[in-house]
Formats: C-alpha cells, sequence, structure tokens
C-alpha cells in the first residue's frame, strides 16, 4: 500500500487572492504559492489581506520548502511575511524570484531563504517531493504549471494559465507534456485556475492587445500618450513600448514597481527597449509631448498611485490636460470599480481623453475561459478534479464544467480554504480542516483583528459618543460631569439639547444605582453605557459606540 498523500488549502478556493496550498508527502511540506489579498470594502485601514499561516509555523521543522508558481503578489506577495517566522528555500523561474525577491528584500529577511531557479520542463527532487515544471501562458511572463509526480499518482495544478496559440514571447502552454503525462501515467487529480470559469469561449490572445494599441497611437498622434497597466504584465509594456517607438515616441516609467520591473525584465531579456528610447521621467518636461509615452502604474485606482496622483493633479511628475491621452490597459479587480471609475472621472475633468476596455480592446485576461478549461479536462482525462484559484461561484461553475466533461460526480471536490483533502490507494476524500481564516495586515502584522474592523465600521457608520465623569470611589457621588462628547453621532454646538438630555439621562441611572448601594467601578461604567446608549438609540435610531470613561476619586 502506497502512503497517503495531503493538500492542505490556506488559501485561493473562495476568493480572489491570498493563493496558499500545501502538499504533504511522507511527514514533509512543500508549499504551493503564498499570496496577498487586497483588502475589500468591509476592511477599513487594512493593507492587504494574508493566509492563516497558524498550521505552518506548528510544523515548522517539517517544511522543504516554497514553490512559486508565478511572480503575481496574490502568489507570491505573502513570502515577506512567512518568512519573519519561518526559513525555507523558494523555487520558482528566474523573472518569478525576481519579482518575489524585491519584496523579501525590502522586508530585510533575504537572510532566511534561498531563491532557487528552476527551468521550463525541468524536473526537480526536493526532499521526498518529484516536481516537474510546465510552461504555461499568463498576464505575467513564465509561470509554471506544476506535476507532482507522488506515492498516489500525479497530481497537476495549472497555475494561472491560458491557452494562448500566439503569445508575445512565443512560450505557449506545454499542451503536449500535459498530454504525454496523462497518457503516460495518468492524472490522478487535477487542480485548475478557475477564475473565468463562468466565461465562454476562448480568452483572446495577448498579442491581440499590440494593434488596438498601435491603431490609437496613430489614431492620437497630435498627444501626449500615457499608458496604465499592471507593473509585472511585461508583455503588456512590451507591447506599448513597441507601439510607441514606432510612432516616434520616446518612454518613460512612472511609478517605483514600474520602474523596478522593467529594469528587472530588461536586464533578465524578457523586455526590449533601446536605450535610446528609454529616458528618466523628470525628464520629459523637455521633450514634445506628441513624442512621449509615459508607462504608469495605478491601472486599479490605488489611492497613492502614480495614476490616482495625476487625476487629483498632484503628481509632481506630470500635469495631465487636454493634450493627453490616457490608456488604462488593464480590468478592474474585483472591489476596485468604484476607484478606478474615480480616477477615470478625474482625469476627465482635467481635460484628457481616457480610454479604458469598455471601449476599446486595450486589455485581455491571462485567465483561460470555459473552452479552454474542458480542453484542459479532455487532455488530463483526470481520475479527480478539485477547482482552485476564484470566489465560490467561480469553483462552482468549474465543478459543472468538470462533470459535464465526464470526471465522475464523487471524484470532483468542492473544497474551501482550510480543508484538507487525503488521497489513498482507493479514495480521494476530506480529512479534516485547519485554521485558514484572514490575517489582517495594517502596518505590521498581527495587530488587526475581526473586532477591531467591527469597531472601525461602527466609529466609520455611526459614530462615537464618550461619557466622562469624576465620581468619589467610596459614596458614588458623581462629583464632575458627565461630559458628553461626540464625534460622527450629532454636531455639538447644534445639538446641545440633546446632549443635555443625554447628560440627564446617564445622571439617572446613575442615581438608580446610588439607591441600591452598588458603587464598584465596572457597575458604574455599565450603567452609564447602558442609559447613554438606551438613550441614544430611542432618541435618533442609530447605534453609535458608546464609550464610558469613569474616573475615581
Amino acid at each position: 500500500m502506497a502512503s497517503p498523500v495531503r493538500i492542505v488549502f490556506l488559501g485561493g478556493l473562495g476568493e480572489i487572492g491570498r493563493n496558499c496550498a500545501c502538499i504533504e508527502v511522507e511527514g514533509r511540506i512543500l508549499i504551493l504559492d503564498c499570496g496577498i489579498m487586497f483588502p475589500e470594502a468591509d476592511m477599513p485601514g487594512v493593507d492587504l489581506v494574508l493566509p492563516d499561516f497558524t498550521w505552518l509555523l506548528e510544523r515548522r521543522d517539517r517544511i522543504e520548502g516554497c514553490i512559486v508558481t508565478h511572480g503575481h503578489e496574490d502568489h507570491c506577495g505573502g513570502l515577506s511575511f512567512l518568512l519573519r517566522d519561518l526559513e525555507f528555500p523558494i523555487y520558482g523561474s528566474s523573472l518569478s524570484l525576481g519579482l518575489a525577491r524585491s519584496r523579501i528584500e525590502e522586508a530585510g529577511l533575504l537572510g532566511r531563504t534561498k531563491l532557487i531557479p528552476v527551468k521550463d520542463n525541468e524536473r526537480r527532487k526536493i526532499g521526498p517531493f518529484d516536481v516537474e515544471f510546465i510552461p504555461v501562458t499568463h498576464s505575467v511572463p513564465h509561470g509554471f504549471a506544476t506535476a507532482f509526480h507522488t506515492p498516489q499518482g500525479v497530481i497537476l495544478h495549472s497555475g494561472d494559465f491560458k491557452i494562448d496559440l500566439t503569445p508575445v514571447d512565443g512560450r505557449a502552454t506545454d499542451l503536449a507534456r500535459i498530454g504525454a503525462i496523462a497518457s503516460e501515467k495518468g492524472i490522478r487529480l487535477l487542480l485548475s485556475d478557475s477564475t473565468n470559469a463562468e466565461e465562454d469561449g476562448h480568452t483572446d490572445s495577448e498579442s491581440s492587445v499590440g494593434q488596438v494599441l498601435a491603431d490609437l497611437f496613430a489614431a492620437h498622434a497630435d498627444k501626449r500618450v500615457i499608458v496604465a497597466c499592471f507593473a509585472s504584465h511585461i508583455h503588456r509594456i512590451q507591447q506599448i513600448a513597441d507601439a510607441a517607438i514606432a510612432g516616434g515616441r520616446t518612454l518613460a516609467t512612472l511609478g517605483r514597481s514600474m520602474g523596478k520591473n522593467v529594469a528587472l525584465a530588461r536586464s533578465m531579456g524578457l523586455l526590449s527597449i533601446p536605450d535610446a528610447s528609454l529616458v528618466d521621467i523628470e525628464k520629459i518636461s523637455n521633450l514634445d509631448p506628441r513624442r512621449v509615452c509615459v508607462i504608469s502604474t495605478g491601472s486599479q485606482g490605488e489611492p497613492m498611485s502614480a495614476l490616482a496622483l495625476m487625476a487629483s493633479g498632484d503628481n509632481k511628475w506630470l500635469t495631465v490636460g487636454e493634450g493627453d491621452l490616457v490608456v488604462l490597459s488593464s480590468h478592474a479587480i474585483p472591489g476596485n470599480e468604484t476607484s478606478v471609475g474615480k480616477v477615470i472621472d478625474g482625469l476627465c475633468r482635467l481635460g484628457a481623453e481616457v480610454v479604458h476596455s469598455g471601449l476599446a480592446r486595450v486589455h485581455v485576461s491571462g485567465h483561460a475561459r470555459r473552452e479552454e478549461l474542458k480542453t484542459l479536462l479532455s487532455l488530463t482525462r483526470p481520475n479527480s478534479f478539485i477547482p482552485v484559484h476564484g470566489e465560490f461561484r467561480h469553483l462552482s461553475h468549474h465543478a459543472r464544467l468538470a462533470r459535464q466533461m465526464g470526471v465522475a460526480e464523487g471524484r470532483i471536490l468542492l473544497a474551501e480554504d482550510g480543508d484538507v483533502i487525503e488521497l489513498t490507494d482507493d479514495s480521494i476524500d476530506f480529512a479534516g480542516e485547519v485554521p485558514a481564516g484572514y490575517l489582517y495586515v495594517d502596518g505590521i502584522v498581527g495587530d488587526v483583528g475581526r473586532g477591531v474592523l467591527r469597531d472601525r465600521k461602527v466609529l466609520a457608520e455611526e459614530g462615537v459618543v464618550i461619557v466622562v465623569l469624576t465620581v468619589d470611589g467610596k459614596s458614588g457621588e458623581v462629583l464632575n460631569g458627565p461630559e458628553i462628547i461626540t464625534r460622527g453621532w450629532v454636531y455639538a454646538p447644534e445639538a446641545e439639547g440633546l446632549l443635555e438630555e443625554a447628560r440627564v439621562a446617564v445622571l439617572k441611572a446613575l442615581a438608580e444605582g446610588a439607591e441600591s448601594g452598588s458603587f464598584e467601578y465596572e457597575a458604574m461604567k455599565r450603567r452609564a453605557r447602558s442609559a447613554l446608549g438606551r438613550f441614544v438609540q430611542e432618541r435618533t435610531r442609530r447605534r453609535p459606540m458608546i464609550v464610558p470613561v469613569v474616573m475615581e476619586v
């Protein structure tokens, strides 16, 4: 009997982001991706969200390393946090490691890891793990699908992928190798990207964007062109550069990550931009605006990004106006639509012409649609299937697609964060749960919990009312106050009568407590909070945070 294999999902199933799974073979653990999630609207003040690393921290002596499938933040952005507590090597393509290295270096944690590059179709032993790295196309170059050759057969993880038959760099998803593995050994378990499982048809080739950009540049030869895209989208940057240079324009990058990634990709030979066509952003003021193209960060409307500062007129390098064409070569990540809309509004108010994916095909997805997902299912003919990477509706649609493609009902597992899956000789099934909640980051790790977020939401939506009083510790007599202080409930100068009534209500409650002979400090705080809360709710039908401050003398 072969030893069982376990898969533990710490993130990425039921959300976009926080991608992190662990493969367990012979008691050893290999981490597959370690990503972040950007905060949602109901997470005020949160910078980013991490997986719960508790399960890993409790097994720190069993970790062999981490594989990074590609260089996006939702797959490698969490490494600079996990490495604060653990030490392990990281495997990935040279570009993926280069992108991950930047964050790790900023955190001062390079000494806690070893970055080990792997090549296309390389097969490598990592402890008891036999891992094959298979090329796939995505919206960042040099991504991998990973085939784990385990005692329970081949587990194939697609990574983020699409089937692009005409990729910009000619590096296509290696369907031939995937098909060969399926024919030779069979695929015991397929884990596949579900992001576009609701979308019919095929995802357009990345190379299709190049012609659209070229046409836009030609049609606006009399304007300065500013293009915003993801800093990791090297192929998109290449096509922007090609269109700009063909039109006789000089390029400049704007935004720290854009500058760093362009320099990295050029040094690795992944981005071809002649030195003569690239200038520092501070020099563009000396050039004819009609001969300039700026490639900028901020396509998701991030508040302090280069593009957002342009839209508010606060960018130190660029003042946007009627002579500018701004192209958002991206699509808003779910949850960012409002921020992106505000940036577009701001740019339009300044007189710029704005083109986005709703007006022209200036963006294509990096994820496979239904027909491509069906192709992968048909090619691999997996014995079992788990949809990964997506919100629950995406996972659910992908599971239905697998049933249509002939995967047996009992061998399709709709897993979520925290689930443990075990493969044995004769079965695949759920085998427990592990902690997989959100770890919120606000400045530093671990200082924000759900209670803090709940308080922040109350403060934002209802405000705060503070009651301050000084009492005699022996007699319970109120010596000073109560003073009612409010922020966000009512405007104090215009509500003196209401605040006086609130003061009287608190005094009455304290007097009733004094008659019963109860002068205990905590009891007086509870009475003041209860009386004030009841008064506020009855009079205004609102529920602000009530904070009693009782000082004893």
